[in-house]
């Protein structure tokens, strides 16, 4: 594991976002905790007054190296094959930064209206500790 990426487990957008990625990723360089396991994310330091503020992206390497809401999002874009042509190119583009950051906090402040609520919060198979693949596998 390089990379934590702590998102909403019952938010629609958020999920099929995280599925994309472990699509993309197969548990190479990212894991995943949902907001809702607060005991794992006590192990980081992370409260739910935290995750308010949007996904968050931890360097497991250098725990200190935190990323959160659009910045979390372009980091994991930059971390993509080829995603730093297009995270740069976007950062280039004046004003264009500034109206992704108001966007992205529309979209999380709006989420469960805009994209619905999940009943049962979605947990990786790609999670920190591997005990969800032992969980799935049952």
């Amino acid at each position: 594991m390089s990379y934590l990426v702590i998102y909403d487990g019952n938010c629609n957008l958020c999920v099929t976002l995280v599925q994309m990625l472990e699509t993309l990723d197969q548990g190479q360089l990212f894991r995943y905790v949902p907001m809702q396991d607060e005991p794992t994310l006590e192990q980081w330091g992370i409260t739910s007054q935290d995750c308010e503020l949007g996904m968050i992206l931890i360097d497991a390497d250098a725990p200190e190296r935190r990323f959160q809401g659009s910045a979390a999002a372009e980091e994991i874009g930059r971390l993509l094959p080829l995603g730093s042509v297009f995270v740069d190119a976007y950062r280039a583009l004046p004003g264009i930064k500034w109206t992704g950051d108001r966007f992205y906090e529309q979209i999380r402040d709006n989420r469960y209206t805009l994209f619905g609520k999940r009943s049962n919060t979605y947990k990786s198979v790609y999670c920190v500790d591997d005990s969800c693949k032992v969980a799935k596998e049952r």
